[in-house]
């Protein structure tokens, strides 16, 4: 029997096993076409860290690949290590993407999680801050847009600017198995655990998330498209079952990630030092009005495009 989860809203959420719920996954093939079409490429930036070379003082960051055989869901693993002495802290704060992540936590991690370490952090919609102190550990799983729901079953839209613990989301041979892997493992051994469980897990072929992928690569890869009109007639969709997949799978509209993704190729071309004016860097991604364009970066960033580019040159 799995437990129910009340969220604040009265929605309630459950993994229910299914075809997925499997016990040996080197005996599987994969679903679908996923065998001889797996995804290439990314489908969500590395963009969206906020004055990352501050960030490296603090934080020590490594990247990872997933298997083949999962990656048709993951885009890859992420970990953090960090440790602070005395009181100081750092005040870490990441641009939202459109994917829903899976984390094991150790040591000081964030406020309000009590002992819970396995994690799952739903489609934040505002800008990401936490503060780092202490020492500490995280290994993140980070899904392609839309890879969580399509492997477990849970909305997106019902996990959208939450943190949960992950023991009622996902099941639970993959939560006991994150939450015992230790801090101290090397990453390669993280990974290589993390694949094994994940492949366990691997779902059903779902053509509305294969479409979501192709939907989200053009978003990515065509710095052209720029309302979410294009990407209708590019893919052949039409806009209600568009934003219904969205809704379902991501937890947000199309428009939203198409508009985040164009900030983050902002902040990143600042982040490069762009010397240009900032009303053609504006009108590049797609805002024409100058006025508008400084109040999405400042909502979202919490600073002025110009401020940003001074602190930014200041630092180099």
């Amino acid at each position: 029997m799995f437990p129910i989860y009340v969220l604040n809203d009265g929605k309630q959420l459950f993994y229910t096993p299914s075809v997925g719920d499997c016990t040996n996954a080197s005996e599987l093939p994969l679903p679908g076409s996923a065998a001889s079409e797996l995804l290439a490429g990314a489908t969500s930036t590395r963009s969206g860290i906020l004055h990352p070379a501050q960030l490296e003082d603090h934080i020590e960051v490594q990247r990872a690949q997933c298997c083949p055989e999962i990656s048709r869901w993951v885009e890859g693993y992420w970990q953090l290590h960090w440790s602070m002495p005395g009181q100081q802290s750092y005040l870490s704060q990441v641009l939202p993407h459109p994917t829903v992540s899976l984390s094991v936590e150790h040591g000081d991690t964030r406020d309000g999680l009590a002992a819970e370490t396995v994690v799952v952090t739903g489609v934040p919609t505002r800008r990401f801050e936490t503060n780092v102190r202490g020492e500490g550990t995280v290994f993140g799983i980070k899904f392609r847009p839309g890879g969580f729901t399509a492997m477990f079953g849970i909305p997106a839209n019902a996990l959208r600017d939450l943190t949960l613990p992950a023991n009622r989301l996902i099941p639970q041979r993959v939560n006991q198995t994150l939450a015992g892997l230790e801090p101290t493992l090397e990453l390669s051994d993280w990974t290589a655990r993390v694949d094994h469980i994940l492949a366990t897990a691997l779902p059903p072929h779902d053509p509305d998330y294969e479409l979501l992928l192709k939907v989200i690569k053009s978003m990515l890869t065509d710095r052209t498209l720029l309302s979410v009109f294009q990407i209708e007639h590019r893919v052949g969709i039409g806009r209600r079952k568009l934003q219904r997949i969205f809704s379902h799978y991501v937890g947000v509209s199309p428009k939203w990630v198409l508009s985040r993704y164009r900030m983050h190729d902002v902040v990143t071309a600042l982040d490069e030092g762009y010397e240009g004016s900032l009303a053609d860097l504006a009108v590049s991604f797609g805002w024409y009005d100058q006025s508008h364009f400084i109040r999405d970066f400042s909502a979202l960033i919490g600073t002025t495009p110009s401020d940003y580019r001074n602190e930014v040159q200041h630092r180099m």
